[in-house]
């Protein structure tokens, strides 16, 4: 082990034997985590519905999407550690249910302040059942069966995401229930409490550990990240650096998760074991996967931007870009668990091939032009979605087969803080060089446009009306190229960013896939 600290932490977890029931429990485990993902992408995709009733312009109701993902980046860090504590099988039915009490109150709520204040504590309820999935499989499921666990875990990632606008689709155009975005959790918060509740077994709960816990970490680290968070969403907005509150988000979040991490460094029981990251699989590893995580909105941001901007879409026309890449994550995940067994594959391939088809996607999507439609994304989705779980898997193979059941709490703390970050901040970044190029293109075009409209000037018939209606038609054209050529540019270096990504992943250590049957050892 990279640390020597000896802790309560460090003892190994009671073991279980593996069977239908504690599958089952580890089925409840997933349905939560899916039930928060979705819950924050739906509210997001369906903003406007959202809003409109609170009478809340675009500028303020984007703080409850803001908000949701800041307080569910803040939870991530500590979830882990509460969980050996409280125990997880009595933790993970108390946040689901606080979870579920607060998406009963949001319909009833039309006080935007208040509404923004629930979502956030909603949000950081969410936050703390994500890391749960990854630590429960690393602990419950044998090494015959952990890839398939693992994969459970990427549903999260590149399943939720998607589904999410096919069910904003749903609750917002079809049956115009806007109370249903936050109810739909119900019937799955509840499904999971019960497979939890019968499935996963009782640890003894363990409050001895409050006074062994690292107080400086627990104040810096949740509350860092929220602010960090809060500037990543709100920067584009309010143009970054040139916004005061921008500069005392960043000025205040950046020194205290610099406090945090030093202070988890040399607690002896952190939160999250920094430590771990000496191993190549995790430190490199875990790089390469904040990278991916940007690449990957390629799948999603960047289509769904086109399709709004250019056609004016509503969710249920978005929902078929979601579903051709969601939906067969069902089967691909357990499909490249399968592969990953096989004693001659080695899963730095398999990863260096699904970011390949990544980068293959971004290419095919740099040849977008004013007149695709839904339907010329097919392609670029389908590689899309044999890509992501190529990679995702892969990715989580690599670095968990270093890590040992009992630290299962620290490496799904550092996975899933890196994983919203990575989000988040993926998402900033792409929306600040989409802003960029969008405007270098606006520039070039006008240029060039009104070097033609002055000598046209003299020609256009019906006076000053008529010129100005041809003015106001330019524009209109310029800004819609200029996005275009914005977001081709975004899948170029999207895909590029994709292929540099690899040499490092054939840098990994090569694991040796873990043995279905003690029969299948050749070796």
């Amino acid at each position: 082990m990279a640390s020597s600290h000896p802790s309560p932490v460090a003892s190994p977890p009671v073991a279980h034997p593996f069977g239908p029931r504690l599958f089952v429990g580890m089925l409840g485990v997933l349905v939560a985590a899916i039930m928060s993902g979705l819950n924050g992408r739906v509210a997001a995709v369906a903003l406007v519905d959202v809003r409109a009733p609170l009478g809340a312009g675009s500028d303020d109701g984007s703080w409850i999407t803001v908000i949701y993902a800041a307080c569910e980046l803040a939870a991530m860090p500590i979830s882990g550690w509460l969980s050996v504590t409280f125990s997880f099988r009595r933790y993970h039915i108390a946040v689901v249910a606080v979870f579920s009490l607060l998406a009963l109150l949001l319909p009833f709520i039309h006080s935007l302040p208040l509404l923004v204040f629930l979502r956030g504590a909603q949000g950081f309820f969410g936050g703390l059942l994500i890391p749960v999935l990854m630590a429960g499989a690393l602990r419950f499921f044998p090494l015959p069966l952990r890839l398939y666990g693992l994969a459970l875990y990427a549903l999260t990632a590149t399943f939720s995401p998607n589904l999410a606008v096919w069910l904003a689709a749903i609750w917002t155009d079809q049956l115009s229930i806007v109370s249903m975005l936050y109810l739909q959790v119900l019937p799955l918060a509840a499904f999971s409490m019960l497979a939890v509740a019968w499935g996963i077994p009782q640890d003894p709960v363990r409050l001895e550990r409050w006074r062994e816990v690292n107080v400086i970490g627990l104040l810096t680290g949740p509350a860092g990240l929220a602010l960090v968070a809060i500037a990543l969403g709100q920067g584009e907005r309010l143009d970054w650096l040139d916004s005061g509150l921008i500069r005392s988000l960043l000025s205040a979040g950046i020194p205290m998760l610099t406090v945090f991490v030093c202070s988890e460094w040399f607690h002896p029981t952190p939160f999250m074991r920094f430590q771990l990251l000496y191993r190549r699989n995790l430190g490199l590893g875990f790089t390469i996967f904040f990278v991916m995580l940007i690449v990957m909105l390629s799948g999603s941001l960047l289509p769904m931007d086109y399709l709004l901007e250019r056609w004016h879409f509503r969710p249920e026309n978005l929902y078929v870009i979601g579903a051709i890449l969601g939906l067969p994550q069902l089967v691909l995940g357990p499909m490249v668990s399968m592969l990953l067994y096989k004693q001659w594959v080695d899963a730095r391939c398999v990863f260096a091939l699904g970011l390949a088809c990544i980068a293959i996607s971004c290419l095919l999507g740099w040849r977008v032009t004013a007149d695709w439609n839904a339907a010329d994304f097919v392609a670029v989705q389908v590689l899309q979605a044999l890509g992501q779980p190529m990679a995702v898997v892969s990715v989580l193979f690599l670095s968990t087969s270093v890590v040992q059941p009992m630290e299962g709490p620290f490496v799904s703390g550092i996975v899933n803080t890196l994983r919203a970050l990575g989000t988040l901040g993926g998402s900033a970044l792409v929306g600040h060089l989409l802003a960029v190029r969008a405007h270098f293109h606006g520039n070039v075009l006008l240029d060039r446009a009104m070097t033609g409209t002055a000598d046209a000037r003299h020609r256009i018939a019906g006076g000053e009306g008529a010129i100005e209606h041809g003015l106001a038609e330019l524009a209109e054209f310029v800004n819609q190229q200029a996005t275009v050529l914005g977001i081709a540019d975004c899948y170029l270096i999207l895909g590029a960013l994709a292929l540099l990504l690899i040499p490092l992943v054939l840098n990994l250590q090569y694991m040796q896939p873990p043995l279905l049957t003690p029969k299948t050892n050749r070796n």
